[in-house]
């Protein structure tokens, strides 16, 4: 007989974080997007009744994937609107962005690297949010170098 896992509000933490959407493409990104509220209020509904996780096991795994679902859809989107902007942005604009994203990566590298300090469960919490962030930013540049190398008039 296999043991049943018990999940915990820690398990939300699994995979990557939630993308961080810029103002530019936010508009693009998050229409029609299915925010999960439904699910997170069945789910704090269920902790308040029952005081403990145990209980609350459909709540989570409804609120995890969920969860999964937007932020796959929101790198999709993002993905998608970085490499549209590639491809119909000017190029000193295209060059302008692609030069601020690659900042970003580094100066998420090198904030990766002092998070290394960080001891224990707050640690790898902010190790997890800023190892998601890194590699949504090299994705986010990565599509608009696609876009860029695709354009007919470059």
């Amino acid at each position: 007989m296999a043991e049943e896992a018990i999940l915990t509000g820690d398990d939300l933490m699994t995979g990557a974080p939630s993308p961080l959407v810029p103002a530019e493409l936010s508009p693009y990104v998050v229409e029609g997007l299915d925010t999960c509220t439904t699910e997170v209020r069945r789910l704090f509904q269920c902790l308040y009744k029952n005081d403990v996780e145990p209980f609350c096991q459909d709540e989570l795994i409804l609120v995890k994937r969920c969860t999964q679902e937007r932020d796959e859809l929101i790198r999709k989107r993002l993905m998608d609107g970085e490499k549209t902007l590639g491809s119909v942005m000017p190029l000193e604009k295209v060059k302008e962005r692609d030069d601020a994203l690659k900042a970003e990566s580094e100066l998420l590298e090198r904030r990766l690297i002092l998070a290394s300090t960080i001891e224990g469960v707050e640690g790898f919490r902010v190790r997890w949010r800023l190892n998601g962030e890194l590699l949504d930013v090299n994705s986010r540049l990565e599509a608009l170098r696609k876009g860029a190398v695709g354009r007919k008039d470059g």
